[in-house]
């Protein structure tokens, strides 16, 4: 996706529509759009559009796994008894079951329990406190540690920054992935150890990073030797269309470019089976997975080697994986296409709001009118519509712009979706009205 191709509104913010209104018929728009905002409200709805969770329907998708892996049925193809401690690098046959989604043979995937976002954390942790191989000390001694932080981005990454004092620094995104000019001029700073990545339809902006950004990714000889790629692959088989994007992969690029060691790659199956009992996983080079199971076993004796069994009696093979995720894209795709129709049966050619129309994930990026997210978010709230807080996709929670909005149409009903996403619009149109009537009054004063 190219850059100006990455917004679906027809027309977006640069037409600014609004700002050349006559003085009579803004003031009909404004209250047009209050008296929209008032019978919205008054029909006292509870929705919820905060956080990309599955869906009952979804999960229900794989409800067979709560009778697997089933009576007496503990061996591992090896003959591994799961009910038992050991096997910290994962089954065998978990990895191999994993593989090819993963891009990495089955000796250098690493098999965790059900937060992939454990895993990341853990990953930065052991980095601060022992370094990664080809650290000259633990990051945690050196006198700053930064990570590049391409923005909108995922707050729960940003958090993890914050909550270990790692200095964060935004990345433009450009439909492509992140502004490579601009990464390769930032870590030329011996500080810059990580960047993080959602690589594939980014949350939320639904970016894929283009053959060209991870090889530029892959090749900086300018970054410090112990740079890291934490590769957030959260989305790599979420597609919401019939011929899903395909990306490079990073662990080949980057052994190409001679920095077999540059990405750790992450993954999990909480949006693919059951969300709070899925698998966690790691993949990089021979001396990371290594570096991480040496780290890992002085913090625990083994994963759950039955969820492993059960992933795979379920899913038997990628076919079969593929299969499974087809059956989420029919019930995901349609949601995405609902905020979609609303948003543009209200704000096109209006120029109060933009939109992405992700070909995968689980999220939509709207950038409204600069300075009124926030108002966006209260007047949605004052309705009875939760939405994720304006500032959340970026480092810190502060958009400084106030711009952007990150909508999660995964969670509610189809109907819930529909309803919401009527609110949101009236919501943002609301808000852009308001914010050029405040413009004008101000520059009339």
């Amino acid at each position: 996706m190219k850059p100006h191709e990455r917004f679906a509104c027809r027309t977006g913010l640069r037409d600014a529509v609004i700002a050349d209104l006559s003085a009579a018929d803004l003031d009909s728009l404004l209250a047009r759009a209050r008296a929209d905002y008032d019978a919205f409200r008054a029909k006292g709805l509870k929705l919820d559009m905060t956080r990309g969770k599955p869906a009952p329907e979804q999960l229900d998708l794989a409800e067979g796994m709560l009778a697997l892996p089933g009576n007496r049925d503990h061996l591992s193809e090896a003959g591994e008894d799961a009910r038992n401690y050991g096997g910290l690098q994962g089954l065998a046959e978990t990895r191999a079951l994993f593989a090819r989604t993963l891009g990495a043979s089955p000796d250098r995937i690493v098999v965790g329990d059900n937060s992939s976002l454990a895993l990341m954390h853990d990953s930065l942790v052991y980095a601060l406190l022992k370094g990664v191989p080809g650290s000259a000390k633990p990051w945690g001694r050196e006198p700053d540690v930064a990570f590049l932080c391409p923005t909108p981005g995922y707050d729960r990454h940003f958090a993890i920054c914050e909550e270990y004092g790692v200095r964060m620094i935004p990345v433009p995104l450009t439909g492509d992935g992140p502004d490579m000019d601009k990464v390769e001029e930032l870590v030329r700073d011996p500080a810059v150890k990580g960047m993080w990545n959602v690589p594939k339809y980014a949350n939320p902006s639904g970016d894929v990073y283009s053959d060209e950004t991870i090889r530029r990714l892959a090749r900086m000889t300018t970054a410090a030797p112990d740079f890291r790629l934490f590769w957030d692959n959260a989305y790599v088989l979420h597609h919401l269309t019939d011929d899903g994007r395909e990306i490079l992969n990073v662990l080949d690029a980057c052994a190409e470019a001679g920095h077999p060691d540059r990405a750790f790659v992450f993954a999990s199956t909480s949006k693919m089976t059951l969300a709070g009992a899925g698998l966690a996983f790691f993949a990089s080079s021979p001396a990371n997975v290594a570096w991480l199971l040496a780290s890992a076993s002085k913090r625990t004796i083994g994963p759950d080697k039955l969820n492993q069994l059960r992933h795979v009696r379920f899913l038997k093979d990628h076919d079969g994986l593929v299969a499974h995720m087809a059956k989420h894209k029919a019930l995901l795709a349609p949601k995405f296409a609902a905020v979609d129709e609303a948003l543009e049966a209200r704000l096109a050619g209006t120029g109060a709001a933009r939109w992405t129309k992700p070909e995968g994930g689980y999220f939509i990026s709207v950038d409204v009118v600069e300075g009124t997210a926030s108002r966006v978010v209260q007047l949605a709230k004052d309705a009875g519509l939760l939405l994720t807080g304006a500032g959340a996709t970026w480092p810190k929670g502060k958009d400084p712009r106030d711009q952007n909005l990150r909508l999660a149409p995964s969670f509610p009903s189809l109907s819930d979706v529909k309803a919401a996403s009527e609110g949101i619009a009236i919501c943002i149109l609301l808000a852009a009205a308001e914010a050029e009537s405040a413009k004008r009054k101000d520059a009339a004063a």
